[in-house]
Order: C-alpha cells, then sequence, then structure tokens
C-alpha cells in the first residue's frame, strides 16, 4: 500500500502488532509462567536430588536450597522465553481439548502420564535379576501342559466373567488393557483359592476347568488355572519350578513397561494391598520382566516363597 508516496506492508504491521501485543505483560502470564516452573521444576528436582550428595544439614536445608535454585533458574528461563511459550502454551490446550472431544490423547491422559512420571522416578521397584539359564527339566511336563486348557469354553468365560468384573472401567493405558485383565484374572482366583494338598501317595494334576469347580488345590493346581485363564485371554505365562513348589508368573514386557505397571499396581488397581511394599519379579536371559503371581501374593508381584529356581515352562 502506498501512502504519501510511502509504501507500507501491512502484513508486516499486522504481524508486529500481534508480537508486541503478546509481549505486553498480562497478570496470567505470570501465573502460566509459574505453574509451568513448578511442573518442571518437581521432576528436576528429584533427579538432582537422587544424584547429588546429600550434606545432611539441619532440616535438610541443602534440598531446600537446591529446590528453590532450580525454581529460581527455571523462572529466569521461562521469562526469556515468555512470548514463545504462551504461543507454544496455547496450541497445545487446542490440542489436548480436540484430543478430549475425540476420545483420544486429552487432559486425562496428560495427568496420568505425568503422575506416572514422578511416581516412577521417586519409586522404582527393586529387581529380583535372576536370569533363567541351564535349568533342570520341568516336573511333568507333559502333563501340566495337557492340564494347561487355555481353549476350554469354561476357562475362557472364568477369565472373561473375571475382566468384567474388576479393573473394567480403568481408563487410559491401552496399551496395557491386556496385562490389567490379567490382574482381573489373578485377583478374581486368588480371593477365592483354598489351599489343599495332594494325596500322600503322589502328585495329583487338577486341569484348569476342574479347579473352577471349587478354587482348591496345591500349588501346581493353581498354577495351571492361572496360567491357563491368563493365557486365555491373550496374556504370556510361564511356570517356575522351585524345590516344593511352583507358581506362575507372567510377562510384563521391558523394564520402561515394569515402571507402568509398578505405578498402576500401586496407585490404581492394588493400592492397600501393595501400600509401601516392592514388586518381585524376575529377569530372563532375553531382557525380558516376568512378574510373581502367586497364590500367596495380594498382589501382582508380591513376595516369593520360594527364590531357589530349578525351572522353568513357558507358554507362548
Amino acid at each position: 500500500m502506498i501512502v504519501g508516496g510511502t509504501m507500507i506492508n501491512i502484513k508486516n504491521i499486522s504481524f508486529k502488532n500481534f508480537t508486541q501485543k503478546l509481549r505486553v505483560k498480562k497478570p496470567w502470564d505470570d501465573v502460566i509462567i509459574f505453574v509451568m516452573n513448578i511442573l518442571i521444576a518437581i521432576p528436576l528436582f528429584i533427579i538432582a536430588h537422587q544424584n547429588l550428595i546429600e550434606l545432611n544439614w539441619f532440616f535438610n536445608l541443602d534440598r531446600i536450597l537446591l529446590f528453590l535454585l532450580i525454581i529460581v533458574a527455571i523462572q529466569l528461563v521461562l521469562r526469556l522465553l515468555r512470548t514463545i511459550i504462551i504461543i507454544c502454551i496455547f496450541l497445545y490446550i487446542l490440542v489436548l481439548f480436540y484430543g478430549t472431544a475425540s476420545g483420544n490423547y486429552g487432559f486425562n491422559s496428560v495427568y496420568e502420564d505425568y503422575d506416572s512420571m514422578l511416581y516412577t522416578m521417586s519409586d522404582n521397584p527393586n529387581p529380583q535379576d535372576i536370569i533363567i539359564a541351564k535349568l533342570l527339566p520341568f516336573p511333568n511336563k507333559s502333563k501340566i501342559i495337557s492340564a494347561i486348557e487355555y481353549e476350554n469354553p469354561r476357562v475362557r468365560n472364568f477369565a472373561i466373567m473375571a475382566t468384567s468384573k474388576h479393573f473394567k472401567n480403568i481408563k487410559g493405558y491401552s496399551d496395557y488393557r491386556t496385562i490389567i485383565q490379567c490382574f482381573a484374572v489373578f485377583k478374581e482366583i486368588n480371593s477365592r483359592w483354598n489351599y489343599v494338598s495332594d494325596p500322600k501317595d503322589g502328585d495329583y494334576i487338577a486341569t484348569a476347568s476342574e479347579s473352577l469347580g471349587y478354587f482348591s488345590g496345591d500349588c501346581d493346581d493353581h498354577s495351571i488355572l492361572m496360567a491357563a485363564a491368563v493365557r486365555a485371554i491373550g496374556g504370556t505365562p510361564r511356570l517356575i519350578h522351585t524345590k516344593g513348589h511352583i507358581y506362575p508368573e507372567i510377562l510384563i514386557g521391558t523394564l520402561n513397561d515394569l515402571e507402568t505397571v509398578n505405578y498402576l499396581i500401586k496407585n490404581v488397581l492394588f493400592e492397600k494391598e501393595s501400600y509401601q511394599k516392592q514388586l518381585h519379579y524376575h529377569i530372563d536371559e532375553r531382557g525380558q520382566v516376568w512378574l510373581n503371581l502367586d497364590y500367596t501374593a495380594k498382589y501382582p508381584g508380591g513376595p516369593f516363597l520360594s527364590e531357589e529356581i530349578l525351572g522353568a515352562l513357558t507358554l507362548y
């Protein structure tokens, strides 16, 4: 546009006015910056706290000063990038509104991810790193495999009933739906199981469908039913043989998967049962994590009844 012989670029003026308006300090700017500061400072403080040597000052003053230092440093950075941050937050909120409305990744998912991240950083499970190698032959292997009737309609229907009864309304964590459903099976079986010894003259191996009649039997009967029901709904179980004992485990996946499962067990699914307790698991020779599902456990990953491993039977 030409005015009085002078050319004026309207686009440049418009953009300049827009950026100038963003630079004008608004009351809500400080609120947004402060909230972002806290959200960033907490995980950074956890990392610093776990990796820096504690000075053991009175009233933990060294950690208080550390947190304040992190707050001040983040505040300075955020103020320097105020305009860019405000624009990015506005766009991000729009995306989250769309995700919430469409049933995809929305506000609730962000909260769950942030909460899970903080919990995982501050309370990782302690490993039981027993690598399975050079194991002895599994006792009664052929009989046990035949007894794990995961394709039997009674077993399948029982597993489906358990998933409808427990943890049906857990939202989010779609990648862990099968594991959550297997935990529902664990809850149903272990809440009803009655330990009954075998006859004196030898091992009695009950089929999975037979155990559904009374939810009674010894450790191998429990393991067979648990493995069958877990596999019937897509989980991957295995049986561990120790001296005088057999118990089931479930494949969780990687150590990253274990972090999420740890959070789910202790904060969503088995909060009371696992309060102030750790998860017990094994890592096999391929780096895969297996979680304990023994009949003595009140939550997935409960304490092992016996540590010594003599054999393993995996059911893929």
